[in-house]
């Protein structure tokens, strides 16, 4: 796919997103937005998987550790023919398999449960160990958000991923600056990020975290370091490509009122034309 076929499928998620959480009445609708275009850029240029055969030895292994906003997962994964896209408006209903945060025994291409934040990252670190020991060319790649960040399990596995020489990890930080009811800033200033990371051995880049032709610039092979990790910190915003919510804390967790979703939808109609 082209850059401008990746924008497209990246509203168009954007779009199915927004639809699933206001009929289920819950969601991180922010934090989704934020992440949409890394996530459209992986499943459709960058990770070597097979709708078809999800659990293909030789595949890449994907870790959404901002594991809450699920749902941008699941429309991609919908997206890219892994499940019926029909079921997603089945979203966070009753005996639904599509949960507010992924389960790897229900849902094909889901490679770990993730909530806990500071979980994925050292089971992604894991994955990617896993790969060196046993001669593999799969790859490997977490998306955190940067408020889990702050969490001392992340630094543990940073150590470990350059102890290891693990440089088919790729960690991408979703760095929109803003948590659950606070900014970054208020909370735990971890920012700057890249510093702390090459402090630690990684190879890391900063990007616009919305601009397609970074993202896939910084995830092109030509960018990996032998024996270094690579950390890419995605500069993005919350509530991306929805006026009222762009960088608006109260948007982490919070569902738009039938004004608000008829007017969010017309902003991301009128941007995907």
């Amino acid at each position: 796919m082209t850059p401008q076929d990746l924008r497209a499928m990246a509203n168009r998620i954007r779009r199915r997103d927004l639809q699933a959480v206001y009929e289920a009445g819950a969601g991180h609708i922010g934090g989704e937005m934020s992440v949409i275009d890394i996530l459209t850029a992986l499943y459709f240029d960058v990770l070597n998987v097979d709708p078809g055969n999800p659990l293909d030895p030789d595949r890449d292994r994907f870790v959404l550790s901002k594991g809450h906003t699920a749902c941008a997962l699941y429309v991609t994964l919908a997206e890219k023919g892994f499940i019926p896209k029909e079921e997603i408006s089945t979203f966070l209903k009753p005996h639904s398999r599509l949960n507010g945060h992924p389960n790897r025994t229900k849902v094909p291409g889901v490679e770990t449960n993730t909530g806990p934040l500071g979980h994925g990252l050292p089971v992604a670190v894991g994955m990617a160990a896993a790969a060196k020991l046993s001669n593999a060319a799969w790859q490997t790649y977490v998306v955190t958000g940067d408020g889990e960040m702050q969490e001392g399990s992340n630094w543990e596995a940073i150590m470990a991923a350059k102890q290891f020489k693990l440089d088919n990890l790729t960690l991408i930080i979703d760095h929109n600056r803003l948590q659950q009811g606070a900014k970054l800033a208020e909370t735990n200033d971890i920012a700057p990020i890249a510093p702390k990371l090459e402090a630690f051995g990684w190879a890391v880049q900063e990007i616009d975290g919305h601009d397609m032709d970074q993202i896939l610039k910084a995830l092109s092979p030509e960018t990996v370091v032998p024996g270094k990790p690579r950390g890419i910190i995605a500069h993005t915003h919350k509530g991306n490509g929805i006026s009222f919510m762009s960088d608006n804390v109260a948007w982490h967790h919070k569902v738009p009122n039938a004004e608000q979703y008829k007017q969010a939808m017309a902003e991301l109609e009128e941007a995907a034309q």
